[in-house]
């Protein structure tokens, strides 16, 4: 039964994924609608608030304005940074709004932990922004091997090429740059990988062990001739990482939308000279103030004897996830938008495209970001919170198993979990 005809979304956020998640509801205004935005930025705050046609009166810098009115909408998508994701999750929790939550969850397993008590305290619909689950790809992926045709999986190998032109940009010069600031890299970048390997192995896991450091991105491998900024940089043409090179290069190219609009308002090569002139993205990646690792390697062993191994590595072209799965009847590789499925007793090869496009932030992750708002929408439309692909228990196991697998790497030592 069809309890909610459209929608009614409030945007705690409007930085890049919040707008990214509104795109959904302006390509949708059957489904839903948004009517409230708190996001202490005053450009991006007015222009969803133009773009959707929301009262001046639920536009505010503050979110704590919007939860302590009475409840006016029916869902929140909260994606502050991430560090700030507990303070709203509790309070508009409390208020009976259903929430979809950016990811990760929160980077410390205490506020996780509250969060998941509130969400079931108060009966609410939650969703975790984990979108690999909700590609075409995946689906077809767990398809496969929901259907027996590669037998028991033993083992699995799975790849995150972050990129080396996007470890510089988030990582390095970005908001996710320090710890301290945001989170550990493997919690701010590749949580969903781990929550899509715990997905596709189908069990609790056991052990994690785990290695990793920042081996590239430091002062002492700066070229001798470098500058501070790549403006001023008599070798930058030299350098992968330059900033003219990924900013200005991609903004002549008539790229216009991300990374590019992200460091500044004013898209334009003036404003772009300006912003890498004046912020953080036009400085050396050799003279920046980063902490988090460049590359990592986790191991995993879950309760069902299924091993798996998962690399996250800056130094990589900007390509799709690529995953191998060993089983006892035949092994199954996919890099997002392919899939090749071989069988031992054939000793055949199938190949099967699946769709990869993307639209923007919406259509990112291979149709990842759509999927999860369609999933969502529907299940507050229809009050199933079924249609979700991942309940909170297991969103906060995934969750832990990131922590245990951050702690396996500072303290040097296998995690089990009791």
């Amino acid at each position: 039964m069809l309890l909610v005809n459209k929608v009614r979304y409030i945007v705690v956020g409007a930085g890049q994924r919040g707008r990214g998640y509104a795109q959904f509801i302006l390509n949708n205004p059957d489904k839903a609608e948004l009517v409230g935005v708190a996001e202490p930025r005053d450009f991006y705050r007015r222009k969803l608030g133009d773009e959707h046609n929301i009262a001046r009166d639920n536009l505010c810098t503050d979110w704590q304005h919007l939860a302590q009115r009475e409840k006016f909408a029916d869902a929140v998508i909260i994606a502050t940074q991430d560090q700030m994701h507990r303070a709203p999750a509790e309070a508009f929790t409390s208020k009976g709004y259903h929430i979809l939550l950016e990811k990760p969850m929160a980077v410390n397993e205490q506020d996780c932990r509250a969060i998941i008590h509130a969400i079931k305290k108060n009966k609410v619909i939650f969703a975790v922004g984990h979108v690999l689950r909700y590609t075409p790809y995946t689906i077809k992926f767990k398809q496969i091997l929901d259907s027996g045709r590669i037998g028991e999986i033993v083992s699995i190998q799975h790849l995150e090429p972050v990129g080396y032109w996007h470890q510089a940009h988030s990582y390095v010069r970005g908001n996710w740059c320090k710890e301290t600031d945001s989170t550990f890299m493997l919690m701010s970048k590749s949580c969903h990988d781990i929550d899509w390997i715990r997905y596709i192995a189908g069990s609790k896991c056991r052990k994690v062990s785990s290695f990793g450091n920042l081996k590239h991105f430091r002062k002492e491998n700066k070229p001798a001739k470098a500058a501070g900024r790549c403006l001023d940089c008599e070798i930058e043409k030299q350098c992968p990482y330059s900033a003219v090179k990924n900013y200005i290069g991609m903004f002549k190219a008539g790229h216009t939308i991300w990374p590019v609009s992200y460091i500044t308002s004013d898209v334009t090569l003036d404003g772009l000279k300006k912003a890498l002139r004046e912020g953080p993205y036009g400085v050396c990646v050799y003279d920046c103030n980063n902490d988090v690792v460049d590359h990592q390697v986790v191991n995993l062993l879950f309760e069902n004897g299924v091993t798996a191994s998962f690399t996250m590595t800056a130094f990589t072209k900007f390509d799709h996830r690529k995953t191998r799965i060993f089983g006892t009847k035949g092994q199954i590789e996919g890099n997002g938008s392919k899939i090749e499925v071989y069988d031992f007793v054939t000793d055949q090869t199938e190949v099967i495209n699946t769709d990869a496009s993307s639209n923007g932030i919406v259509g990112g992750h291979g149709g990842g970001d759509q999927g999860l708002m369609e999933r969502f929408t529907a299940a507050v439309q229809k009050n199933d919170r079924t249609l979700v692909l991942s309940g909170p228990d297991e969103t906060l196991e995934s969750h832990r198993i990131v922590f245990a697998a951050e702690m396996s790497r500072i303290e040097d030592k296998v995690i089990i979990f009791e």
